[in-house]
């Protein structure tokens, strides 16, 4: 019963963590690409290129420092949950 229930919240946190990256995937591109790609034709500017570049990287640290603090905030409320048990 105890390895059922492990795979499945195993499961569950892969499902949750492709979530968060296809969430990220779709905030990028409407963000990046509507602030970057002013007049969309058949390739991208050098100036455009570089403006998605810097966009997705600013999202991308902004989504790791997020998911840090979040992860380290859920671990030290475990840690208080279970002294207080």
């Amino acid at each position: 019963m105890q390895a059922r229930k492990e795979r499945l919240m195993t499961q569950i946190h892969s499902e949750l963590a492709l979530n968060g990256a296809q969430e990220l995937i779709n905030k990028i591109n409407d963000k990046c690409f509507y602030k970057c790609v002013t007049k969309p034709s058949t390739a991208l500017s050098g100036s455009e290129e570089t403006c998605l570049s810097r966009c997705m990287e600013r999202y991308m640290e902004a989504f790791n420092i997020v998911s840090r603090t979040y992860a380290a905030r859920l671990s030290r409320e475990r840690t208080e949950h279970t002294f207080d048990a």
